[in-house]
Order: C-alpha cells, then structure tokens, then sequence
C-alpha cells in the first residue's frame, strides 16, 4: 500500500510500504481522509518522532474492509466509521479507573505506532465509532480533535450559563467554541491576535471578540465581565502569552482549563502566580479525549454533533489535498501559508 512515511527530519517520503495484517479483535480500515494535526508538526519538521521510518496521522475517517476473529456484529465490511487512536493497556491502575489517557502503558495509532497517513491502518474494534448518515469522510475525521474539545470542558464541569473566555482561534479553539455554545454557555469572549480568526469565531457563534495585539484590550475585558473577569477559562494555543494571560482575566473562584500542548518555556513571575492564590483559581489540565466506556461519551457525543450538524467544520478547513502531495502542505505549513486544518484525502 501506498504511505506518507518519515525517514528523518523533513524527510517525508510518499512509497510503497506492507499493508497491515489485522489480529483477533481488530478490523482493517481503508483510510479515506485524515487530517494533520499540530502535534505532527514537531514530528516531521523536527526531531519529536519515537523512531525512524514511522507513519504518522490519527484523526481519521474511513471504511472498514476486512474484520479479525472476535470482533461483535454490530460492526461489518463497508462501515463507513472514525477511530480513537489511543490503545490504552486496559489493566493498569488508570485504566481501570476509566482514566484512559494516562494509562501507564499505552501505544498510539500514529505516534508509536503506525498511523492513517496511509491507505489503510489497523484498529482495536473497541476503538471504533460508526460515522452518522450524511456526516462526509472529511468531516468524520474532525471526530477526534472535537473530542479533544469536549473532554476538556467535561473535565472542568462545564455548567450553562456560565461567562466563558476562550484563547487561541486555532482548530481546537474553533472547536472548544462551538462545544461551550451547544452546551449553554452565557456569553462567550474569544482571544486572539489574528482578526480573520476572530471574524470567523463571531461567524461561528462568538459573542466578544479581543485582540491582543490591542494595547487597552484589558479594558475590553473589564468592560465585558464588569470587571470581575470569566467564571471559565479555555486555553487551547499552548503559549506562554495565552496560557498567562488565563490566570490573568479569569474571575475569582475562577476555572482555568488548560487543552494547549506546550513547544515553548516560558517564565512565570511571583506576582502571576499569586493570581492562583489570591482568586483562589480552580486550575485543571487536559490530556487527549478519553472516559469509561472507553473511548467514552467524548466521540459518541462528538459523532452526534456532527451528525446534527450542531459543529461546522468546513470554515476550519485550510484545503483538501491528495496524501501523496503531503509533504507540499508540509511545505506551505513552514513557511506560514496554511490558514486552517489540512486534510489528506487517500
């Protein structure tokens, strides 16, 4: 089968590769879309890969093709289905308490493993989610970064009616927006520098809209909450100005959930710390997308959503193109050129 397959730093080959040989309890799944996400980026344009060649790639959709001994009826060839990626051990102490993503002994389909950036991959039949009618291969493999969106509003016990703030307008953010909205939010303000970004956040339900390339954009925010700050915070851009900045404008007994994934230290001085202390902040991280029964009410309800078309997701789409002009969006990733998510059609 043909495969996107790195050989080392930007070495991004598209050639031929063994097609995988499915096990009892899994099913062979031929890709048909699949997305890049931020965390290859690191992998293919620096030096985050586990080893060398790996294939990468985990938010995906497709159709099931071959099923392994074992696997449970409600699953047949020509299912047209999307797939967690993590394969948690299932008998580690986090596993049993549900806490999937923290399982001591995982793999991961597209990291440790390799992944959909490819014609086909093999998948756990536990792992797999049924794409609901009219939901498109395109869309189906947006599944996995909504669940990313929901598990950590989840986490935070999320409540209607609550002052949100949200920074970082990228997929995740776009997402974690439209999350909060389905799910009740009162007023939702959004925080970014970049004001196409922000144009589509109001476009796809924001109430406010800062940029902090504005010098008085804290007054904007006293403005907006009467200068009590947000009851929750969302940081999705994993950087050190966002992930401040949430200590910074959120209210007193405050929630701050962190989803972003940190490439950059950053310094934190005493008088920010004491933001935690002095509002008595309720400060939580989130890790990937999972819950009991695994791979939990994230993807059924993720799958849902879109089924409904409750969540959008053509506007977060930078451009479609072939796998085997990958390492072209690779390209224009770099240099600055990619306004959205990019997908992979195979």
């Amino acid at each position: 089968m043909k495969a996107a397959v790195l050989h080392g730093k930007r070495d991004l080959r598209y050639e031929e590769i063994s097609r995988p040989e499915i096990n009892e309890h899994e099913v062979l799944i031929r890709v048909k879309a699949t997305g890049i996400c931020g965390s290859d980026l690191p992998r293919v344009l620096g030096d985050a890969s586990h080893y060398y060649p790996n294939v990468f790639g985990h938010e995906f959709a497709g159709e099931i093709v071959e099923i392994g001994r074992g696997v449970r009826s409600d699953f047949i060839k020509g299912d047209r289905v999307a797939a967690a990626p993590l394969k948690p051990c299932h008998q580690c102490e986090s596993c049993l308490k549900g806490d999937f993503a923290l399982c001591n002994n995982y793999s991961f389909i597209g990291s440790r493993e390799f992944g959909t950036w490819a014609e086909y991959v093999k998948v756990p039949e536990m792992n797999l989610v049924k794409l609901p009618e009219g939901v498109s291969y395109v869309q189906g493999a947006f599944l996995e970064p909504i669940t990313v969106a929901l598990h950590g509003l989840f986490l935070m016990d999320f409540k209607p009616m609550t002052s949100v703030a949200i920074t970082g307008m990228g997929t995740i953010g776009l997402l974690t927006l439209q999350a909060a909205k389905i799910m009740g939010a009162k007023e939702i303000t959004v925080f970014d520098i970049n004001e196409d970004k922000l144009a589509l956040a109001e476009e796809l339900g924001a109430d406010y809209l800062i940029n902090t390339r504005d010098k008085n954009f804290q007054e904007r925010v006293n403005d907006i909450t009467d200068g009590n700050g947000f009851e929750m915070v969302l940081e999705t851009a994993g950087v050190p100005q966002t992930e401040l900045l949430c200590l910074e404008i959120a209210a007193n007994k405050g929630s701050v959930m962190y989803i972003g994934t940190p490439h950059t230290a950053f310094k934190i001085t005493p008088e920010q710390f004491e933001y935690l202390n002095r509002k008595e902040l309720t400060v939580r991280g989130s890790w990937m997308s999972y819950s009991a029964p695994f791979p939990g009410k994230e993807w059924t309800l993720g799958a849902y959503y879109l089924g409904k078309k409750k969540i959008r997701i053509e506007k977060l789409l930078d451009r479609v193109v072939p796998l085997k002009e990958i390492w072209t969006a690779f390209e224009d990733i770099d240099r600055g050129k990619i306004k959205g998510k990019v997908m992979l059609e195979v």
